[in-house]
């Protein structure tokens, strides 16, 4: 009966192709397929050199040092002068080997050193070293090293970006001190009081406060006339559980919870109030609940101070206002309504504020394209709009108010490149005066020097190897290469790069890009299964753009498969029009334009066998991946899915009310992996950390349960003590034991025998 099957299965893979038959490896190609997988995950990285930049810069930014990686597991350390425009050795490696092996009684490797840093004197006698975190002074002239304190003129690392804007949930804190540092304000009983700094005599402000809804979340005028408070109806957070059931010294499982809002639970409410001291009275803001996230911080006018503008974001994401409030009167205004039949994704909600000018950087998507717009702050009304076309600004990084320009990353403006691929660039806030700081196709990231001078631009495709330069701030001019890298070992193993790969999307106009890896041992007469990593959550995009020479994605097409990525519909960084397909609709998860991308490969290249597929993915790729099997079963033959949202009334209410709105609905429903588990076809591993804190455990038990009452086969792998993950090294080694047998239709090597000899 077992030859039988076997022998269906390889009637049943057999390719539609006279020229092709489906690759089928036999026991020991297999194990030699495993072994070599395990040694090229250990071994393939090592084998680029050169590859990164970590400048540590002089104070004065006129040179910088980095370590740089040889073969071998070696390394030297280079020094950039940016006025000559030269690299060379740092220091002399042999002499200083010696000198710490004098001082430390070692023998030190002169291309292994272990110097975290090092500060160059001015005269150019004595170096000071950080060596495994202590400091050394390095007589250059005598070639001795002594024991040293940290040097004051210490060198500087700088890889940030130009400017971090807060997140909209970090809120900036508050002084109760009055701006004259004549009052102190404060709550007792639930209202609010005031005391005298010089006399400590204390006056009451409001007299409604109860314990039940208190005042609170107290901040001052700048006149020190008036305190903005709010009247607070606080809702206790509900709670979800996970037991540990191995912890160490104990013979009970732990039972766990953590406070955690899933969609639909009520949020606290606040109600806005102008608290005036010489009335000593509390008048009600002209204004409905805040009722999502909070207060938000307040912007005061500098030329009036009874009036102050702050943003609100509605409860259900489709609605965004900039609000002006009148302290005398307690009236409102919306100085900017925008409002959206889907969504607008309220963590991408950028305003920078010019109170000098009265004047407002606003980043929107209101007319289909994420766009840089300047707007009066008085009348709310566009100005200018700063950036136009068919491109989407990423990321703000800094705006210089005194030459009006913004500097910014973006991607998509190069009609000829991969439209996610990163660039910086800086304007004027009239629109004008564009300048493209890095030019070359690839994906970019910028690094300054500490007076902004100079920048170091790191740059890639997933396929071209990164190359490093020094370029001008001004203009983005190249002063000089600094590093390539080095791959010629790592081709010596015989793995390719992956292959960028573009398809036509569900509306026929559409590109939808994507990534391929294949076996290094591809046999281009045969045909392999497809597996697709997949991971379709609105909130980014994910196919990898740097470049990647080898991945989890490259050691699993080592056992014989063509392993694919690609960016669906419905996910960000492209227009408006593409990322709405997912509202209210995240079981669609880009499948239309994912099965007709692989289609299109499986045209192309006739090794990728279309009717042998499988699909993993992670928490939101968890749901992809059990959606997978449900709702395209005639697509998606085999499907890993780990510590899936499976139903998203069971998540996170942050970020499932951000794409499936509020209120919750039936459709969240209709779209659930639980609700729909009887329809399971196909293959399903499903694997969940018993410690998961960010999806709950229970989404993937509660579909586990839901399949068992549908009487449906699949397999369920729980791994304890283990958090938010795809299950570690335990879970990737069913997960590719899985796909081997459900997919090439052999057995999985047995890792309870020598015969693999992996750790």
């Amino acid at each position: 009966m077992r030859y039988l099957t076997a022998l269906i299965f390889t009637l049943g893979i057999l390719n539609v192709s006279a020229q092709r038959i489906a690759y089928r490896p036999n026991h020991e190609e297999l194990l030699q397929s495993y072994r070599d997988a395990s040694n090229l995950d250990s071994t393939a990285l090592k084998k680029i050199y050169g590859s990164s930049v970590k400048a540590q810069w002089n104070p004065d930014s006129k040179a910088f040092w980095y370590r740089n990686n040889l073969a071998g597991n070696t390394h030297e350390y280079l020094l950039v002068n940016l006025d000559q425009k030269t690299k060379s050795r740092a220091f002399d490696h042999a002499r200083l080997a010696e000198a710490l092996g004098k001082a430390t009684s070692t023998k030190p490797d002169a291309l292994n050193l272990p110097v975290l840093t090092f500060v160059p004197q001015k005269d150019g006698k004595e170096i000071y070293l950080n060596v495994n975190e202590q400091w050394y002074k390095w007589d250059l002239a005598s070639n001795t090293c002594t024991a040293a304190k940290k040097p004051a003129d210490i060198w500087l690392t700088d890889d940030r970006p130009l400017q971090r804007r807060l997140n909209r949930w970090e809120r900036p804190m508050q002084d109760s001190v009055s701006p004259d540092k004549k009052w102190l304000a404060f709550t007792r009983g639930g209202n609010v009081f005031v005391r005298a700094v010089a006399t400590k005599e204390e006056t009451r402000l409001t007299t409604d406060g109860t314990k039940e809804i208190p005042y609170g979340a107290l901040s001052w005028s700048p006149n020190s006339a008036n305190i903005i408070g709010y009247r607070i109806d606080y809702k206790e957070p509900k709670k979800v559980y996970y037991v540990l059931s191995s912890e160490p010294g104990t013979t009970r499982g732990q039972l766990r919870s953590q406070d955690y809002m899933q969609p639909g639970d009520d949020f606290s409410s606040y109600e806005m109030y102008v608290i005036n001291l010489q009335a000593k009275s509390a008048k009600k803001v002209q204004l409905e609940k805040i009722d999502f996230f909070g207060p938000a911080p307040l912007h005061w006018r500098k030329d009036n101070p009874s009036l102050f503008t702050f943003e609100k974001v509605e409860r259900g994401h489709q609605r965004f206002r900039v609000i002006e409030v009148n302290t005398s009167t307690a009236k409102t205004r919306n100085v900017i309504d925008e409002q959206t039949k889907t969504f607008i994704y309220e963590q991408r909600i950028y305003t920078h504020y010019l109170p000098e000018t009265h004047e407002m950087i606003w980043v929107t998507e209101k007319d289909g394209w994420r766009s840089l717009y300047l707007m009066d702050e008085l009348t709310g009304k566009e100005k200018k709009r700063i950036t136009n076309g068919n491109w989407v600004v990423r990321e703000i990084d800094s705006v210089d108010h005194k030459k009006r320009e913004i500097w910014f990353r973006a991607s998509g403006m190069n009609p000829a490149e991969d439209p996610y691929n990163i660039h910086y660039y800086r304007i004027g806030f009239d629109g004008k005066n564009l300048i493209s700081l890095t030019p070359p196709i690839g994906n970019h990231t910028l690094a300054f020097s500490p007076d902004r001078t100079a920048f170091i631009d790191t740059w890639s495709q997933v396929n071209v190897p990164t190359v490093i330069t020094l370029n001008k701030t001004a203009d983005g001019k190249k002063l000089m290469d600094i590093t390539r890298a080095e791959v010629a070992d790592f081709l010596a193993t015989g793995i390719k790069f992956p292959e960028v790969f573009k398809a036509k999307g569900r509306d026929g106009k559409t590109d939808i890009w994507g990534i391929v890896c294949k076996p290094s041992h591809i046999d281009t007469t045969k045909t392999y299964p497809i597996v697709e990593n997949i991971y379709a959550g609105p909130q980014d995009s994910f196919v990898p753009k740097n470049f990647m020479p080898y991945s989890e994605m490259q050691s699993l097409a080592e056992l014989g498969f063509i392993v694919v990525q690609m960016d669906g519909m419905g996910t960000a960084n492209r227009s408006k029009a593409f990322h709405d397909v997912c509202w209210k609709n995240l079981a669609d998860a880009g499948f239309e334009d994912r099965i007709l991308w692989m289609k299109a490969l499986g045209k192309k290249y006739g090794w990728a066998d279309t009717t042998r597929v499988g699909v993993y993915g992670t928490s939101a790729g968890g749901q992809n991946a059990g959606g997978s099997v449900l709702f395209h079963p005639e697509f998606y033959k085999s499907a890993v899915a780990a510590c899936g949202c499976h139903d998203n009334r069971i998540d996170k209410q942050w970020w499932n009310e951000q794409w499936m709105g509020y209120p919750v609905g039936p459709h969240y429903e209709a779209q659930s992996n639980i609700t729909n588990a009887a329809k399971l076809k196909g293959n399903l591993l499903l694997i969940v950390g018993e410690a998961d804190m960010n999806v709950p455990p229970e989404s993937t038990y509660r579909f586990a349960d839901a399949l068992i009452k549908a009487n449906k086969n699949f397999d369920l792998v729980t791994v304890p003590g283990m958090g938010h993950s795809d299950g570690g090294v335990f879970g990737k080694k069913k997960k590719r034991d899985f796909f081997v047998k459900t997919l090439l239709g052999v057995d999985a090597p047995d890792r309870n025998s020598d015969e693999l000899k992996l750790k």
